[in-house]
């Protein structure tokens, strides 16, 4: 095993059977359908700026607005409207770019998981 510069051990994670934990919707972000969101944080830099996990959300449609974030999608399928922008259709291999402060619609056609890198401001 070997440690980056903050201390924390190299790891692997087999994405599609990593165990995730509930993160409940704000009930305002529903638009329709009962989505449940779970995930997972696997690596959090020291002064809380860079976040690498894994998210996963059911069916349904709901809204957000986006921090600055890279993912790539493992399973399932959405369409992601960017407010002002681009709709994005996802799939299993489809990495994604979303901006800090997007204003987006996600409609999740079946169970979507990705892993993602966040940089905060």
């Amino acid at each position: 095993m070997t440690t980056n510069d903050q201390g924390v051990p190299s790891f692997a994670v087999h994405i599609p059977d990593a165990e995730l934990t509930a993160e409940p919707l704000d009930p305002a972000q529903i638009v329709s359908g009962a989505p449940e969101v779970t995930g997972k944080v696997l690596w959090e830099s020291a002064d809380g700026k860079q976040v690498r996990g894994i998210w996963q959300i059911t069916p349904g449609v709901v809204t957000d607005t986006e921090a600055n974030e890279l993912f790539v999608v493992v399973s399932g399928r959405a369409t992601v409207v960017v407010e002002g922008g681009a709709t994005l259709e996802l799939g299993p291999g489809d990495a994604a770019v979303l901006r800090e402060g997007d204003r987006t619609t996600w409609t999740v056609h079946e169970t979507l998981r990705k892993a993602y890198h966040i940089t905060l401001p």
